[in-house]
């Protein structure tokens, strides 16, 4: 999801999270789950496009944490590769490896991660009944992500 003309120009503004979502959580790019969306938040951070959006929130810093890579570099990789594609070559490259098992053991933990003290869950519970107060089967936040930007989430029994 290149969002530059393959010519070396590159307008930022492209990635406009004031008026559009990031890609959600669950898209996975090179094998890491989050991956697109952090570079979608990135790109609208040195746009100044972010809206209320943060990056790197404590979900990018679990990612570059598992790479061992610094906001820093990925920031400077975003900057300098067009591409998602780029980047995800990039952070292939960069990142520590690991091995398939424990990449997707990862990829299930961050996507099943859900509040992890009693104030966290009253915050979840909040942001999640201010959309679908009917939704309490949702637990994890990438549901409550998609859940608050319109994305469809099937229900848990």
């Amino acid at each position: 999801m290149g969002r530059g003309n393959g010519e070396g120009d590159f307008n930022w503004n492209l990635m406009d999270l004031r008026s559009s979502f990031p890609h959600s959580m669950r898209v996975k790019l090179a094998g890491y789950v989050h991956l697109a969306r952090m570079i979608d938040k990135c790109r609208a951070v040195l746009a100044s496009t972010e809206g209320e959006y943060i990056y790197p929130c404590p979900m990018d810093d679990r990612l570059m944490e598992f790479a061992g890579i610094t906001a820093g570099q990925f920031t400077a990789a975003v900057k300098a590769n067009p591409s998602d594609e780029a980047v995800a070559e990039w952070f292939t490259q960069t990142a520590n490896t690991h091995p398939p098992a424990e990449l997707e053991a990862w990829n299930r933990m961050m996507l099943n991660r859900g509040p992890s003290t009693p104030e966290k869950q009253e915050y979840f519970n909040r942001l999640r009944d201010a959309v679908d107060p009917s939704r309490t089967d949702l637990t994890a936040w990438a549901d409550l992500q998609d859940l608050e930007e319109g994305r469809t989430i099937p229900r848990l029994s």
